[in-house]
């Protein structure tokens, strides 16, 4: 099957960022603070929001 080129090329700069780093996440994280800290763009924050475990169907199975 042949790779999409789209997902070719970020899976290409993937490598590339994570081969900068030797692979290093905690080093890849900090880069990518500190970016973050020196950018004019605005982020956003979502606060996280716990969601409600289903209970088990009460309809028979079969």
């Amino acid at each position: 099957m042949a790779l999409d080129p789209v997902l070719a090329e970020i899976r290409g700069v993937r490598e590339a960022y994570a081969s900068k780093f030797h692979g290093d996440v905690t080093a890849m994280m900090n880069d990518i603070r500190q970016r973050q800290a020196k950018s004019e763009r605005q982020s956003v924050v979502r606060r996280a929001v716990r969601t409600k475990v289903s209970q088990p169907s009460a309809m028979p199975k079969g």
